[in-house]
């Protein structure tokens, strides 16, 4: 497909007027095709920037290894460039708009020199949907084609369903690294210093520009920039929410069914709960999707709610048969690994896959590596955010109806994170308002995700929107309190539940065993909303009684004592914190009743005590 052949006059001029910036050799079009996503895999294994996997173990996928300075988000060059500086709010680095689009304008100049422009139209959601958006990402990394193509719907549909006129998301990307004439990447990932590196969004022109680095979040700008810091100024705007859930289904011993969503900061399980097994006879779940729900009021009042993506980016360390069993066989073919360990015949290794490394492999730095279990100081095989990029469709636990245009009813919302003390195995919101409370002070130990940050350490991440809302934070959650005000019946808005599967002992041992026995959780989340579960009522809101959840094998009476007790000295640090550090960070911008409801938390806990 030609750019000639685009028949929507904006989108021409937009292009036309970036390739007059970037001067790349040409241009082409993504059309979506198999044919073409087959050229760009095998041009890049040509030149060494890829590796062909087995065909026998791991059919139609590749490995890429990235540069060291790109091998996550990086929090500190991501930049929500608001009008104002208040109206991005606390939580996110601000610079203004001309300030920026100046730097950037005068960093893309010329940067696609020697390589070739690819026009990447796309679809968040089903084509066609009424919750689906369309972008246009403009980039020149084949890696980013390629990734977008398994992540989202690309290709003439997009450009057919976007008319002459239609509305779309412009999205500029460039890996930094033009090339001299007669040069070439020699096998070496392209990307930018790190002080090159910006992954910019305009809130008010609903534009992202990202320079510098090509990998996951920071390149595939459908991802995190569109589907969560944009999307979520436009779901303030039209009355809807973008979030950074996972979607799952549920159907119970006698096939009723029900929808769930849940938030969880990176790499605290999203992934294996929405694909998870589960342990109880009769129980089922299934895969709407993994990281992101964005969810509309239907016609009956209720929420329904897309997985925008059509892929899985998963990180791969921890993933095993154990841990997720569905998320091995989606990534077992057709699949794009980054920065996971190669073995001698060609398939592929990580930490935590579920045996030894066979022999010597190659680790995520190229380098030969020889798995040494007395070295404690040994560096990992694969990096702790290595990824593999699969399609939805391959997952044996995928939904019949995860790509149902109206979306599903949500029934349900979890809240969650690594918390190893304080936060209860789970527990309930008395309404909708206090479910916003308790999305608002979310915390969890910080992950490998996160390029910049130190893990280990524990920081408030609301909502798991921390790195990825567009626009204050403060009114982020008055929008949230707004949306249970306009639902159209009070009644059939979701159940909100916070849970935590991260619990330890002082000595350090899981209080709960986690991956396919969260099912005796969901179970009883399951049950609440039939409003047949066996709970209490508590000074941090509903909570499961002692025998109301199945024991699994391992957990003993005191230790689900422990999973479920109330701890009020613990809860009452957690109100300081709270109070100290967390919500005086958006001044006016904290809606009053959420810190009504901190005050009342306070009290409740107090006179329990």
């Amino acid at each position: 497909m030609t750019v000639q052949e685009i028949k929507h006059d904006g989108l021409k001029k937009w292009l036309a007027d970036f390739v007059s910036l970037t001067t790349p050799d040409e241009v082409v079009v993504a059309d979506g095709s198999s044919a073409q996503y087959d050229e760009l895999i095998d041009a890049q294994v040509a030149c060494g920037l890829a590796t062909r996997l087995n065909p026998e173990k791991k059919p139609g996928s590749v490995l890429y290894l990235s540069d060291p300075s790109d091998v996550a988000r990086v929090e500190k060059r991501t930049y929500i460039s608001s009008e104002t500086q208040e109206s991005a709010g606390p939580t996110n680095n601000w610079m203004a708009p001309a300030e920026l689009k100046k730097e950037m304008t005068a960093l893309y100049r010329g940067c696609m020199k020697g390589r070739t422009m690819y026009v990447i139209p796309f679809s968040m959601g089903p084509i066609g949907s009424p919750i689906s958006k369309i972008g246009v990402e403009l980039t020149d990394s084949p890696y980013v084609v390629c990734n977008m193509m398994i992540m989202t719907r690309v290709g003439k549909k997009v450009l057919e369903q976007l008319g002459t006129d239609g509305y779309f998301v412009p999205c500029y990307h460039s890996v930094g690294k033009p090339l001299a004439k007669g040069e070439a990447d020699n096998g070496k990932w392209p990307c930018a210093p790190m002080d090159q590196k910006y992954i910019s969004h305009f809130p008010e022109t609903r534009e992202i520009w990202s320079y510098g680095s090509g990998y996951g979040g920071n390149a595939l700008l459908g991802k995190k920039c569109l589907a969560l810091r944009i999307a979520s100024v436009l779901a303030r705007d039209e009355g809807w929410l973008a979030e950074h859930m996972l979607i799952l289904k549920i159907t119970n011993p006698e096939g009723k069914s029900r929808f769930v969503t849940g938030a969880f900061p990176s790499a605290c399980g999203k992934t294996n709960l929405a694909m998870l097994v589960p342990t109880i006879p009769g129980w089922k779940v299934e895969t709407v999707g993994d990281d992101i729900a964005w969810m509309k009021f239907g016609a009956d009042g209720r929420l329904y709610a897309i997985n925008p993506e059509a892929g899985f980016f998963g990180v791969a360390p921890g993933t095993s048969d154990d841990s997720n069993h569905n998320a091995l066989v989606a990534a077992s073919s057709n699949t794009i690994f980054t920065n996971v360990a190669l073995t001698e015949d060609k398939d592929v290794w990580w930490e935590g896959i579920g045996y030894d490394a066979p022999g010597t492999v190659i680790d995520w730095n190229g380098n030969p590596w020889t798995q040494n279990k007395a070295d404690k100081s040994q560096k990992p095989a694969a990096h702790p955010n290595a990824r593999f990029t699969a399609p939805a469709k391959q997952c044996p636990s995928i939904a019949s109806e995860w790509e149902d245009p109206r979306g599903v009813p949500i029934s349900a919302i979890l809240f969650g994170g690594r918390r190893p003390k304080t936060i209860p195995l789970v527990h309930r919101s008395n309404d909708w308002n206090h479910g916003v409370f308790l999305g608002s002070i979310v915390g969890s130990e910080v992950t490998a995700a996160a390029l910049d940050v130190k893990a280990g350490t524990i920081r408030r991440d609301p909502f798991a929107m921390l790195p990825f809302c567009g626009y204050n934070m403060g009114d982020y959650f008055q929008h949230w309190l707004d949306i249970g005000h306009a639902a159209p019946d009070q009644d059939k808005l979701p159940k909100i539940f916070y849970v935590n599967w991260f619990r330890k002992t002082a000595e350090g041992k899981w209080l709960w065993p986690g991956y396919g026995e969260n099912s005796r959780v969901l179970k009883w989340v399951f049950e609440n909303c039939e409003g047949t579960a066996k709970s209490v009522e508590t000074p941090i809101g509903v909570m499961p009684t002692y025998d109301a959840i199945d024991r699994p094998e391992g957990v003993t009476e005191e230790d689900m004592k422990e999973l479920l007790a109330v701890d009020i000295d613990g809860w009452l640090s957690e109100v300081q914190d709270i109070r100290t550090n967390h919500y005086p960070k958006f001044g006016k911008h904290l809606p009053s009743e959420l810190a009504t409801f901190l005050d009342t938390l306070e009290a409740n806990l107090k006179a329990a005590k």
